[in-house]
């Protein structure tokens, strides 16, 4: 019987660390391999993987079938709604049982001469875990470059295809970003790359097709560690840009498009606390600012004015209840997207000042800007879905507002959107702040009579805010009976640049209550049975789980945990791993003691402790580069040393993966299904 079977127990090797006058034992710092091949961490990842596989065995003919069903659900020979670009309109599809897409081009939207640009699937053929990281082509049509990820861990080769006979050029630009930009020049790149240690992408290098690796030329490096690098180009294609971001501070590098053996130059000056967003069109720089606008405001600047950010034209200005989050250049109108009471909408602007607003109806949507790569075009793109409407692509006329619905994904499995019900509402936290929830259920499986199982979802860092869209895999619980509920938290901006600043660092207490409450208050609602509430969490969501299966774990009767951030104080004082320098304005720098003391006092693995924890299910990947296979490795095996109870506790790493989980349309739905027979099969042992 399963329950027999002894859980993987882990070696003590016990370490010492000493900061501010406080010594901490860790007795798994052990695992930590980053060459990945040490034999005795492998030797006991599998034995976790066993057990896992083991105890789930029980139930494998349900995942068998949630996995057919979540794959039942989704259509097979697909493609993607065609987009112009220059010459050509591009598009992708699937086809069949196909993991990854095919990339196409044609010179009509009817694509009448559709030519293959790159089969992913032959690329991935030799591969585990395959991932194209971007597709980017040759001003002139002629060049397609394009990177990949082999192992999961982000760090990309890019390579080159001459369109015009479909050979490879012997060019291979290794350890990057994953992302080029191309001069005017039509042989001219510029790619960021990686710190073999830290994987920071930290200097761009240019470079000339046709000659070697070694042979390309640094143009910049960053000092500043806690700065994040990417490439861009302005809207008009005039310029070339180093966009450098802290959590708390934007930079900006220029080069002249036309000129790339120039030198790159800073546009105006770095001041820290000022973040922005900037493009360039018809002569004019436009500048999302939080310069005396914690929400932003739009700028205007000509290129004599640039340098000077008194002498910005102030175009929206800064308003308390609004985050504007993002703009869209066209030769016509621009597009604002806003977020008031922590709902999207889009302003469409023209140059002379007239605005409207493009509006939808659903109580709880997710809707984006998509590609928009034709500034003279005379529609925006905008994706839409909701917990209920499946994701659609509409053109939107900048002039009239007309929404067309260019294409709507497809449910097979007898899905009927009638058959499900959304609703927003805002819990009450316990100092006071009201937490924005988004709920979906079954219409005839919900009862609110607190019978229902509820899983609650949760992110809550980085600003990022996770919007109630549509997912088909989250059906199969529905039709089952649970409340799906995502706990808008603070930590996002869902209410604004306040909502995130009141969720980081010394606030950061504020994201677990926020969960904690939103999940009493549903109970208490009669949204959930209280002996059946779920909770699920990834990354910076997985160390929320850590922490609240620590403060409160006797809300949940079980807890899905993926490639979590959990030992959080020891990450942040180690600078030789990933990310730990760009994220001291996020979590604290622990360094300084009253820093340290916060990250101490809510850090999941150190404050595992003797007491009834529900059952939980962590997944990660060997390859992760975000947060490393470590650190649930060691959470694991600290939790299974100090845990009074007998609840489950399964650890599963993908030997092949990174932090995204595994790659390709089919397989990564392995691990979904793996963690909704985690959770159905504890209400059947019930």
């Amino acid at each position: 019987m399963t329950d027999k079977v002894s859980a993987p127990i882990a070696k003590k090797i016990p370490h010492s660390m000493t900061h501010h006058g406080h010594t901490r034992i860790d007795n798994y710092y052990w695992m930590r391999d980053d060459n990945r091949q040490d034999a005795q961490v492998i030797a006991h990842l599998k034995q976790e993987n066993e057990f896992t596989e083991h105890h789930m065995s029980a139930h494998q003919s349900l995942q068998d079938a949630l996995f057919e069903e979540l794959k039942g659900r989704i259509v097979k020979d697909d493609s993607s709604v065609p987009v112009k670009d220059g010459a050509y309109w591009y598009v992708s599809d699937v086809q069949g049982d196909d993991e990854y897409a095919s990339h196409f081009r044609a010179t009509d939207e009817q694509l009448s001469d559709k030519t293959l640009l790159l089969n992913v699937n032959e690329l991935a053929r030799d591969y585990g875990y395959y991932d194209i990281g971007e597709i980017n082509i040759s001003p002139n049509d002629n060049i397609l470059a394009y990177s990949e990820d082999i192992d999961g861990r982000r760090i990309y080769s890019i390579r080159f295809k001459d369109l015009t006979n479909n050979q490879y050029l012997t060019d291979v630009l290794e350890n990057t970003e994953g992302q080029l930009v191309w001069a005017n020049d039509n042989k001219t790149v510029f790619y960021v790359k990686k710190d073999s240690q830290t994987l920071l992408g930290y200097q761009v290098y240019r470079h000339l097709l046709g000659t070697p690796q070694s042979d390309d030329i640094l143009v910049y490096e960053e000092q500043d560690r806690q700065f994040y690098m990417e490439l861009g180009k302005s809207r008009d294609e005039s310029e070339i840009y180093i966009h450098l971001a802290a959590t708390e501070t934007s930079d900006v590098m220029v080069l002249d498009a036309n000129e790339p053996q120039g030198e790159f130059k800073r546009l105006f000056p770095r001041t820290e606390g000022h973040e922005f967003g900037i493009d360039k069109h018809a002569g004019s720089y436009y500048i999302l600012s939080n310069h005396q606008a914690k929400n932003f405001r739009l700028l205007k600047a000509s290129e004599a004015t640039i340098g000077d950010i008194s002498k910005w034209q102030e175009l929206i200005a800064h308003r308390e209840h609004i985050l504007i989050e993002g703009l869209e250049l066209f030769d016509s109108h621009f597009v604002i997207t806003e977020r008031e009471l922590g709902q999207i909408r889009f302003v469409v602007h023209n140059y002379d000042g007239e605005s409207y607003h493009l509006s939808f109806d659903d109580e709880c949507f997710y809707a984006g800007v998509g590609y928009n790569p034709e500034s003279s075009a005379s529609t925006v793109r905008i994706h839409y879905s909701s917990l209920t409407t499946p994701s659609s692509v509409y053109d939107c006329d900048l002039k009239t507002g007309r929404k067309i619905l260019r294409k709507q994904q497809q449910v097979l499995g007898g899905f009927d959107a009638s058959n499900y019900a959304s609703k927003r509402l805002f819990v009450t936290a316990r100092d006071g702040a009201q937490v924005p929830v988004s709920l979906v259920y079954h219409k005839e499986k919900f009862h609110k009579d607190g019978t229902n199982p509820l899983l609650q979802y949760g992110y809550g860092a980085y600003g990022i805010t996770i919007d109630p869209s549509f997912s088909s895999a989250t059906l199969s619980l529905l039709d089952r009976g649970f409340v799906y509920a995502i706990a808008h938290i603070r930590g996002s901006e869902m209410l604004g640049r306040p909502w995130y600043e009141q969720g980081k660092k010394a606030h950061k207490q504020n994201t677990f209550n926020d969960f904690v409450d939103v999940t009493k208050s549903l109970v208490e609602q009669g949204y959930a049975d209280k002996n059946k509430v779920f909770a699920s969490g990834g990354s910076a969501g997985g160390l929320l789980m850590g922490a609240i299966v620590n403060q409160a774990p006797q809300l949940y009767l079980g807890v899905g945990c993926h490639v979590p951030f959990l030992d959080v104080l020891t990450t942040m004082l180690d600078e030789s791993i990933p990310l730990t320098t760009n994220e001291y304005d996020e979590w604290g720098n622990p360094n300084d003691k009253t820093a340290y003391q916060t990250i101490l006092n809510y850090s999941p693995y150190d404050n595992l402790r003797q007491q009834d924890y529900p059952h939980i299910l962590v997944t990660t990947g060997l390859y992760d580069s975000q947060v490393q296979y470590w650190e649930p490795m060691k959470w694991v095996a600290k939790l299974r040393e100090v845990k009074t109870d007998d609840n489950l506790l399964l650890f599963k790493t993908d030997m092949d993966a990174g932090h995204g989980g595994a790659s390709g349309r089919f397989k990564s739905l392995q691990d979904k299904a793996l963690e909704m027979t985690f959770f159905i099969g504890l209400l059947s042992s019930k």
